[in-house]
């Protein structure tokens, strides 16, 4: 069956696509917000990865079984982009001129403090700050499951990078919350998620 689907989907089946939509945005979306720990920024990721799926529906192997890992790697690409821009639109913010003599707008407070609410997992936070590369990792392996060679396959590296990398990831996110270092019996060993996921995980 999933050979025939990746087939409608090469020769841009619409409705095809909706049942690859349905089965894997939940799943695209709690990966893109472990990414960017914004949950209106990982909705724009959403719609930016299926669109670019879109664009790239020629690409899909004839054979193989689920797209999963294909659209998990555009998202990651995908979420990369998406905070480098944010990044450059903050920098261009923070260089226009202040008016010291407004009076300070509550509307920012408001949105300041329900983004904190939204930042109150001590596991994601410490997440969002590994290096680009293992944060990419851990959530491809550790929280979405995905195989070595899955996850190798979506960020197109080798099999061996995926484990350095995952390796660093554990040992760093094991020293910063305090529990023993994989290998050791402690909580991140084996790839198992360390905390509660945003939101429950969709189809895999």
């Amino acid at each position: 069956m999933g050979s025939t689907l990746r087939a409608r989907i090469r020769a841009g089946d619409a409705d095809a696509f909706g049942e690859v939509f349905d089965a894997y945005a939940r799943s695209v979306y709690n990966h893109a917000y472990r990414l960017t720990g914004d949950w209106a920024t990982a909705e724009d990721v959403v719609s930016l990865t299926f669109l670019e799926a879109w664009r790239l529906r020629e690409r899909v192997e004839a054979e193989g079984g689920s797209l999963r890992p294909w659209l998990l790697g555009i998202a990651t690409n995908t979420a990369r982009n998406t905070r480098r821009g944010l990044r450059r639109h903050a920098a261009a913010m923070d260089r226009l001129p202040r008016d010291r003599t407004a009076e300070p707008d509550f509307a920012d407070d408001v949105a300041g403090r329900l983004d904190d609410l939204a930042r109150i997992a001590s596991v994601r936070d410490a997440v969002l700050r590994l290096r680009r590369q293992e944060r990419e990792v851990f959530a491809l392996c550790a929280w979405a499951e995905l195989s070595y060679e899955d996850a190798a396959d979506a960020l197109g590296i080798p099999v061996g990078t995926v484990r350095s990398r995952l390796s660093r990831a554990r040992t760093k996110l094991a020293a910063e919350l305090g529990v023993e270092p994989p290998g050791s019996g402690g909580q991140l060993r084996g790839g198992r998620k360390p905390a509660a996921r945003p939101t429950p995980e969709g189809q895999r």
